[in-house]
Parts: C-alpha cells; structure tokens; sequence
C-alpha cells in the first residue's frame, strides 16, 4: 500500500490559449513530472501542496513525509536577516513562507523531509541558517540530465553519488550553515547535502530526479525507506511495497 506524501509545487502564469476562443492565460501550480514518477517508482503517492496551506499539523497528519522542491525563484535574504547584496531572482514569498513553516512543522511532528536544490536551501534557513546571494560557475550551461561535477561525501555517505548536476546560482553559507550536518559537498566546497541531527531530513543542492530512472536513485529510495519506517509505526497494516 502506498504512502501518501506531500510535494511543494512551484508558481507561473500559464499560457493564453490561441484560435478563436477566448482562453486567458491564468496562474498555475506545477510539479516535474519526473519528481512524481520518482516518488511513484519508490511506493509513495504524492499529492501537490500549494502555497497558501494554513492548517500545516492537520495537513501533516494525513501524510507521511513532504519533499520541499527546487524552482526558479529565490529564499529572499531578509529571511535569513540579510540585505540584497547580490543577484536576486524571482521571489515568492507565499511559497517561501510555506516551506520555512513546513519545516519546523515537520521537525516538531517528527515527519520526513527531502529538500531539493532550494528545499535544501530551505531547510538550512528556517534552522537559522544562511545563503550565499550568488555562487558563480554552479549553474551547468549543458542539459542537467548529465553531471556536473563531482561530490565529496562524508564517510557512510558515499551512497549519495560521486557526481552531480547543478542548476543553483545561491548556496549554504559555509559560516552559517544553521542547525543542520554537512554531509557532503562539491569540490570547490561548496555545501552539496545536510541532515538535520535528531530527525529524518535530507537535503541535496542538485536535481536527483534529473540524473537516474525511476526507480534507480538512492536518494529518493532513502527517503521511502525513511517514509515508510514512520508509516509503519503509525499504521502497522502499511508495509513496504
């Protein structure tokens, strides 16, 4: 039986229909389809969390684990207590603010968390930790279907990878990182996955759903193996596909 888990969704203004009818464009949520095939091929159903969720514990009840998604906009720095100093791109700040509170909601309710590129990002910060405004060179120009440099892993987590893709231009301030566990990094030492100590959290900077087949990526594994632990707990009937 499948879990179900909750994925952020990311923000745009969808197309104006063409031809002869009157078809506006109008605001969408969205999620990489690959995101959901990952999650499907590893036993957990998701189901698309929007910003705008208020009532996080009640949501947080029906399921088993949330994964805080990339995008393309930015954690703006007065959250992490910061000017703008350096190149800022599209904010949003209702899905920002969504994701800090779902982590310290998570952290409370001892849920699962898989923060990907800027879910990591988010995890740091709403544990007091900061970001670099603007890394030059981490975002690839080639397809990040294909790697684009190497991973340093702490031992025992040599499981993560040896390489990654990189899309990200802000990154974890390696000065302050927040209550989080460095667990790997890039060659040039940037921050690349944390932990949080004392819950089920991981967040990696790159796009693992980019670089395997459902199914194949040991970060997504990990985390169904961390969902369904917890499932299990609450709902012995559940087992794992």
């Amino acid at each position: 039986m499948a879990v179900l888990v909750a994925v952020t969704c990311d923000r745009r203004q969808g197309a104006a229909g063409t031809g002869a009818n009157v078809r506006p464009g109008r605001g969408e949520v969205w999620v990489s389809e690959l995101t959901v095939s990952h999650l499907r091929a590893v036993g957990l159903t998701p189901i698309l969390l929007p910003p705008g969720e208020t009532d996080l514990d009640q949501m947080l009840s029906a399921v088993g684990g949330v994964v805080i998604t990339g995008g393309g906009f930015d954690i703006h720095p007065a959250h992490y207590g910061k000017a703008v100093t350096a190149r800022l791109d599209r904010v949003d700040e209702a899905r920002t603010g969504l994701e800090l509170a779902l982590v310290q909601a998570c952290l409370r309710r001892g849920t699962p968390v898989l923060g990907i590129c800027g879910g990591m990002q988010a995890i740091a910060v709403a544990l007091g930790g900061g970001l670099l405004q603007h890394v030059p060179g981490h975002e690839q120009a080639h397809d990040p279907a294909t790697p684009a440099h190497g991973l340093v892993c702490e031992p025992g987590w040599e499981w993560l990878g040896s390489e990654v893709n990189s899309t990200h231009h802000q990154a974890l301030d390696p000065n302050r990182p927040g209550a989080v566990h460095v667990v790997a990094r890039a060659p040039d030492g940037t921050i690349e996955a944390i932990t949080v100590p004392g819950a089920s959290m991981l967040g990696v900077e790159w796009h693992p759903e980019l670089l395997a087949q459902p199914g194949s990526s040991p970060v997504f594994s990990a985390f169904s193996t961390s969902v369904q632990a917890g499932a299990r707990l609450a709902a012995p009937a559940c087992s794992t596909p």
